[in-house]
């Protein structure tokens, strides 16, 4: 695994009996934040509601020696996981060891999203384009083996989080997945009535733009994610 840094990583709704703002969240999860706390979380990465998800990342792993594959925080919970958060995952994989939305702002507009709508984590899973990532490295753009590399690992996910029936994919190689996904015509797509919506990446040059135009690509992403609760039967916590 990379090696663990301080920062902790964005968790969205670990303080949400407080209500605090998405900020006021973000800078008091950092400052209770040691090494400890990380090492904390990946202690729990095989605990029952993230084991089968956490043991597929291992798999996925042992299959590409010199890579790792990051794993799905334990605050989320395969039985309960209603909604994928699917991620184009450019960049270096996050220091926590765990799946992101991407760099710290990415994770905070995440958390805005999540903390207005109350969505909370275990109705949620986040999952990579390309599960892999190279120590030190950061992904490109993918090509399109890439992407398609990354189906069968996501029909794999998707058989672990029984209940699952929306993704939301951010960003290009995200919609892309899902588009390559639904071509499958897999029985379990159809018996749950997969839905996917597609939306922006959360950094990067997609989100790139004035600050209006980020608000809309926000409220862009809180109208799919409220659509998404809606249809899974999901209430605002």
């Amino acid at each position: 695994m990379p090696p663990l840094m301080r920062r902790a990583p964005v968790r969205p709704f670990q303080l949400r009996m407080h209500r605090q703002s998405p900020q006021e969240t973000e800078q008091y999860m950092t400052a209770l934040a040691p090494e400890s706390f990380h090492e904390q979380l990946l202690s729990r990465r095989y605990e029952p509601n993230v084991a089968a998800v956490n043991e597929l990342c291992d798999s996925l792993q042992e299959t590409r020696p010199g890579t790792v594959v990051p794993y799905v925080d334990p605050m989320h919970d395969v039985e309960e996981c209603r909604i994928i958060s699917l991620f184009s995952n450019i960049g270096e994989a996050d220091p926590s060891g765990f799946i992101t939305a991407g760099d710290q702002d990415a994770a905070t507009r995440m958390l805005g999203i999540q903390w207005k709508l109350g969505l909370r984590p275990e109705f949620v899973m986040p999952w990579n384009v390309h599960p892999w990532h190279v120590p030190g490295e950061a992904n490109g753009k993918f090509t399109p083996d890439q992407i398609q590399s990354g189906l069968k690992p996501l029909l794999k996910f998707l058989a672990l989080v029984p209940r699952a029936s929306v993704i939301v994919a951010h960003g290009t190689e995200a919609n892309r997945l899902a588009n390559l996904l639904l071509k499958t015509e897999v029985p379990l797509l159809w018996r749950r009535g997969l839905k996917t919506y597609k939306v922006r990446s959360l950094s990067g040059r997609a989100f790139a733009g004035s600050p209006a135009r980020q608000a809309e690509y926000l409220e862009d992403m809180r109208v799919a994610y409220a659509d998404a609760m809606a249809r899974t039967g999901l209430q605002k916590a």
